[in-house]
């Protein structure tokens, strides 16, 4: 059984831990179009030791969807999490460069479809700097294929009826 993980890690935790053969690193980072950063340019020139890259905008989404970053089917999300090397046993923690706000989107992408195992590192690449975590620049290193498979769990996601039903009974629907 996947160890639990609690939904936030803080750098000191992270610090202790990066060398753990079950433990991958993730980094999730995403802008807005307005903010002119490039996610990938930004792993490339430093990010912290070991970590691997979570593109939700490309590789992690529905791509036949007109909508961006639409969450995958669990044969997609499969594919992709086993070409990154991910396991059914690894512990994840996943950060931005930001601080903490594509994170989370990457934390509830591994939730819905049942990996439950997943941490965000609170504060992201801007708390692991501070506390003096080691950064490293090129590409991400590159790991065997992984064995997760991914299975959609529904009760984390809401469509349309679910979210009018909500609405209609009074419920503050609230955009993140």
């Amino acid at each position: 059984m996947t160890e639990l993980m609690p939904p936030l890690v803080d750098a000191a935790w992270l610090k202790s831990q990066i060398d753990a053969p079950d433990l991958i690193v993730l980094d999730a980072s995403w802008y807005l179009p307005a903010q002119g950063r490039d996610a990938e340019q930004e792993f490339a020139e430093g990010h912290i030791p070991g970590a691997l890259r979570f593109d939700f905008d490309r590789r992690f989404a529905d791509t036949t969807s007109p909508l961006p970053h639409m969450l995958p089917d669990a044969e997609a999300f499969t594919n992709e999490a086993q070409a990154l090397g991910l396991n059914r046993l690894s512990r994840i923690v996943v950060y931005d460069g930001a601080g903490i706000f594509a994170a989370p989107r990457a934390w509830w992408m591994f939730r819905v479809m049942g990996h439950p195992s997943v941490s965000v590192l609170n504060g992201g690449l801007p708390a692991w700097k501070a506390a003096g975590g080691a950064i490293e620049t090129g590409p991400a290193r590159v790991l065997p294929a992984g064995d997760f498979t991914a299975e959609l769990d529904p009760a984390r996601l809401a469509g349309i009826p679910d979210v009018t039903s909500a609405l209609n009974a009074g419920v503050t629907v609230v955009d993140a």
